[in-house]
């Protein structure tokens, strides 16, 4: 028979916590999905596409732009989900992610898997049936260059993982462009090239004041392998390639007097750091590095943008 529980007057309830609510439950897998699709991510790809999208010469009907935008925002949501599902164990050994998702144990990994091969697959479809053959193309060789090229095979090889890798976080703006265009014209691989070359110093200032984090977790990134003297080498010698690709939209009469100006005084500020980062014997302006060169990419993005519109009132 079952028991009865019972309560008398003179012995104090023990104190419960309370279950969660159904609604707060909810909320929270909803959250989850969100960091698996990598939103911090998403918005830089998305801007960087959307910038592409504005500088490619001809039309596009806002629709299909509107499309295209989403597409490629799924696109890289279900980069991330994979690349999430494919680093369970580096993300757990790793103390800046143990607590996504999949490894703080709040949700599974097919769960992630069957999220972004989903995402992967219908943004490709969309974007071949109401945009362009080649758009689409290019979204699905982004995918799977993060997934395979990447994540499967390069990160955990070589620590040229991040240089072999970042050709994927360059593509989006030959989406957004070939969104309007139908193909790739020399606009597209002037902002492709930004991109590529602003990855490395970008990618290796996180590395360097994280590099704990990637030695527990067995990852060959450039300052595991050849130590923080070397890497700093490196992105000096990164950062004087990327600065004059900067301006290479204005030698293709592309961009202004605006933007031309805006990518040197931007310019020179990241040469700053990057000076500064080489010269101290220390990794202490990592951090500032690292976190310059996400302001850096958005307003050189950003001041193309400006300058175009400042182009169309004159």
């Amino acid at each position: 028979m079952p028991l009865a529980i019972t309560r008398t007057t003179d012995t104090p309830a023990p104190d419960l916590a309370p279950l969660p609510a159904a609604e707060d439950t909810h909320r929270f897998r909803v959250a989850d999905y969100a960091v698996i699709l990598k939103p911090r991510v998403m918005s830089l790809v998305v801007f960087t596409a959307c910038v592409g999208l504005t500088l490619a010469p001809g039309t596009i009907a806002p629709a299909a732009a509107l499309i295209a935008v989403a597409c490629i925002a799924a696109g890289a949501g279900a980069s991330g989900a994979i690349n999430m599902w494919y680093d369970e164990d580096i993300d757990r050994a790793m103390h800046r992610t143990m607590n996504r998702p999949i490894p703080a144990g709040r949700m599974r990994p097919i769960e992630a898997l069957a999220t972004g091969i989903v995402l992967g697959t219908a943004s490709v479809g969309l974007m071949a049936a109401f945009v362009n053959a080649a758009a689409a193309g290019l979204l699905a060789l982004t995918i799977l260059y993060y997934v395979l090229i990447y994540t499967v095979w390069m990160k955990r090889r070589t620590p040229q993982n991040i240089v072999i890798g970042g050709a994927s976080g360059a593509l989006p703006p030959m989406i957004g462009w070939a969104a309007v265009t139908g193909d790739v014209g020399l606009g597209a691989i002037a902002l492709f090239a930004i991109i590529f070359l602003w990855t490395p110093p970008h990618s290796w200032a996180l590395a360097l004041y994280r590099n704990a984090d990637y030695v527990a977790a067995g990852v060959p990134m450039m300052p595991v392998v050849a130590g923080a003297r070397a890497t700093k080498r490196l992105m000096l010698a990164y950062t004087a390639l990327l600065l004059p690709a900067t301006l290479v939209p204005v030698m293709i009469g592309m961009s202004g007097w605006l933007y031309g100006a805006a990518a040197i005084a931007l310019g020179g500020v990241f040469a700053g750091h990057a000076i500064r980062l080489a010269r101290d014997p220390g990794i202490g302006p990592a951090r500032p590095m690292f976190l310059y060169s996400i302001l850096y990419l958005f307003l050189i993005f950003a001041a193309l943008l400006a300058d175009r519109a400042l182009a169309a009132l004159i």
